[in-house]
């Protein structure tokens, strides 16, 4: 580990720093994480890190916008091109897959005060925001997107946190999150749509 004296030989410290507190979450949870410790594990003194960034909350927030990036990617994988309530439910699998998969970083993601004027942060939160908005613009065209996009966000959310706290078997997560999406979306979607559409 590199001494207060010693140089730093990262190309790019911030990036190394963000990756030390994401394997940090993943092992043992955000309670354990903090400048110190992410600086221990990238290999540096321990007063690098507040070169770049203020406070833990603004390193959570670089680890957050990582985990909303990570997570969009995936969503896309699993519907490139949503058309209908099956792509819609196969990117709420994928949601709920993630939480599961990255527990540490979707709890920072959600659970964690970050920095809110931090640009990487918002970028992200925005990105993924739009995400599920076009998604409904591309499905739902008569419905108002934003409510109905919150619903649905609300609703897989949801469901990621019950699997995260042992509510539900993770076994089950292909058939549950199917149905429940497919249940809302009757629910909210076609018991609105006019008669006759």
């Amino acid at each position: 580990m590199a001494t207060s004296n010693a140089p730093y030989h990262h190309g790019d410290l911030p990036s190394a720093l963000v990756r030390a507190a994401v394997e940090l979450l993943e092992e043992s949870g955000a309670g354990e994480l903090s400048l110190r410790a992410a600086a221990r594990r990238a290999g540096v003194s321990t007063a690098a890190p507040y070169r770049h960034f203020a406070d833990r909350d603004a390193l959570l927030s670089a680890v957050a916008a990582v985990g909303y990036r990570e997570l969009t990617a995936q969503l896309v994988a699993a519907a490139a091109a949503p058309a209908n309530a099956a792509d819609l439910a196969e990117i709420a699998v994928a949601y709920v897959r993630f939480a599961l998969t990255r527990p540490g970083l979707f709890r920072v993601m959600f659970s964690e005060p970050c920095d809110p004027s931090s640009p990487e942060r918002v970028a992200a939160t925005t990105a993924i925001h739009e995400y599920v908005k076009s998604i409904v613009r591309q499905i739902f065209p008569t419905a108002s997107e934003e409510d109905l996009a919150t619903a649905l966000w609300a609703l897989v959310h949801g469901l990621a946190f019950l699997y995260l706290h042992g509510k539900f078997e993770a076994d089950s997560v292909e058939s549950r999150v199917r149905s429940a999406v497919f249940a809302a979306l009757d629910a909210t979607v076609t018991s609105s749509e006019p008669s006759g559409a």
